[in-house]
């Protein structure tokens, strides 16, 4: 590399990275930084265009460690990955002829969350179920293989996007593959009397569903906020309307107001305030997709 520089040795080590493959940032996780470098300067993955990879074999059948949604034990369980199919399913037993649950591709999310699972390689796979996001905790022992599941789930997810939308090219549809949550944390929540106490909650900002959870482990939201355009009556402001009865221990409030009502939270600290707040702006301020209207829609027939 010091012979060569930065430029010579990328083009020559990164050659053919396929559009599917997450290419790490400082921000992510140590596993998924190392077996990136790993894969370009160890195993010379994309060194050569003509290489098949492994992540687009079109199945991909294995174990992994998934906890269990009531008892937080984690227990070995058999997933296949079908490209033909565009499903990921799992079984709790490694020769049931019936999976527990069939998973739709296009409707899943996979973020790596070594802090909330409490392993360097824990991945969390959300997806839809009757229009409420079910969350899926999951690692493996090894950090090259749970690396090749995320990018395999990816390499499938943009072959059913490339039939879905066949004028697209892989550029175009590389956003619409998994992705990080905009912000997770705590904040205190009250009900939509405004006179309940305040609770602490696990939030969740993921595009445009702010969810919150009981405890950050849990398998369903205890409830959802869909954020629309501020132009169609979304609002998110410091402080909480006057008269409000804080309990809570944290002071620093958030107003949400949607169309059918509003939402008050409290903050821990003014710095966490502030960033909640930039992030409710900025997808508040996003120009919303067809897809985006759809979900709105959904979020109001279900509420």
């Amino acid at each position: 590399m010091s012979e060569n520089g930065n430029e010579l040795m990328k083009i020559k080590y990164e050659a053919a990275v396929p559009f599917y493959y997450y290419k790490p940032t400082y921000k992510d996780c140590q596993t998924l930084k190392e077996q990136w470098i790993r894969a370009k300067y160890e195993r010379k993955e994309f060194s050569e265009p003509w290489k098949n990879f492994t992540y687009e074999e079109g199945i991909k059948d294995g174990l992994l460690m998934k906890m269990g949604r009531d008892n937080g034990q984690f227990l070995s369980r058999r997933f296949v990955l079908s490209e033909r199919e565009g499903t990921l399913k799992y079984f709790t037993k490694y020769d049931a002829k019936e999976p527990k649950a069939v998973i739709k591709v296009d409707t899943i999310n996979a973020t790596f969350q070594p802090k909330k699972i409490g392993n360097p390689n824990g991945l969390q796979i959300t997806y839809l179920k009757d229009y409420s996001t079910r969350n899926i905790f999951v690692y493996h022992d090894n950090c090259k293989e749970i690396v090749d599941w995320f990018n395999t789930i990816r390499a499938v997810q943009l072959h059913y996007l490339k039939v879905a939308f066949p004028g697209s090219t892989d550029a175009e549809l590389v956003h619409k593959l998994t992705r990080n949550f905009l912000k997770e944390g705590q904040m205190e929540k009250t009900g939509p009397k405004h006179t309940e106490g305040f609770k602490k909650r696990w939030f969740t900002l993921d595009q445009r569903r702010l969810m919150y959870f009981k405890d950050p482990l849990d398998a369903f939201a205890k409830g959802e906020v869909f954020l629309g355009n501020k132009s169609h009556g979304y609002s998110a402001s410091p402080g909480l309307p006057a008269g409000t009865h804080c309990n809570g221990a944290w002071q620093h409030g958030i107003t949400i107001v949607t169309p059918e009502r509003g939402f008050l939270f409290t903050c821990e600290s003014e710095a966490d305030q502030q960033d909640w707040l930039k992030h409710f702006n900025n997808v508040m301020n996003a120009v919303m997709s067809p897809q985006e209207y759809t979900m709105e829609a959904l979020f109001k027939h279900k509420h």
